[in-house]
């Protein structure tokens, strides 16, 4: 049975994308399909997340890439969220400015801004070009996320180096059994974060500090 739901954001996760590399090495990971990942409307993006949620193992680990992010957030307060066990929340998107070039992304954000109702981790890049570092931090305390510093990785995605990514997984393995409760923040000292398989790693954050 599906235990972990691999979350794309705009444009989806492409051949050689972490998620990517994910979905097609667990056999308990699935990528959630949308109709359109170019034109995404929350209300139909909320209904495909849904259905596989619902499809899924209890407590299934949601893993989410950008625009993803906020459609995780989006469940708060929705049935589906009481079978959520964790959110692994990457490089989450700036939605105003996403929205400038992107009109239907607007639609995400009337999603709650509050705690989610699942334990989540916020992994950050200190030079995303979708987020600035100071907005993660603000969003993981929204969320009542973890927060993982990944120092300089770009929008952790292809294009800064994350193609197979096995820190990924042991990240989420950590919020498996985790109360649903606002967690710490948490940030890896600057420059020591967990970087992609194939490159020189800033650190490895271990499994029972995230725990922690």
């Amino acid at each position: 049975m599906i235990e972990t739901l691999i979350v794309p954001g705009l444009n989806g996760s492409p051949e050689g994308h972490w998620q990517w590399h994910w979905a097609e090495e667990d056999r308990h990971a699935e990528l959630v399909e949308q109709e359109s990942f170019s034109r995404p409307v929350l209300v139909d993006w909320l209904h495909s997340l849904e259905a596989r949620i619902e499809a899924s193992a209890p407590g299934v680990i949601l893993v989410a890439h950008s625009l993803g992010c906020a459609l995780v957030a989006a469940l708060a307060g929705r049935p589906a969220a009481s079978h959520v066990g964790g959110a692994l929340l990457v490089a989450p998107a700036d939605l105003e400015a996403l929205a400038d070039s992107h009109p239907t992304v607007r639609s995400f954000a009337a999603a709650p801004e509050g705690p989610l109702p699942f334990a989540s981790i916020l992994v950050g890049s200190r030079d995303d070009p979708f987020m600035r570092f100071s907005q993660a931090e603000r969003q993981a305390k929204l969320w009542g996320s973890a927060l993982i510093d990944l120092g300089s990785a770009g929008h952790i995605n292809i294009a800064s180096g994350f193609g197979p990514w096995p820190d990924a997984p042991v990240l989420a393995d950590g919020l498996r059994g985790r109360p649903a409760a606002p967690v710490a923040r948490r940030r890896a000292a600057r420059g020591a974060g967990i970087g992609p398989s194939g490159t020189e790693d800033r650190g490895r954050a271990s499994a029972a500090a995230i725990r922690a």
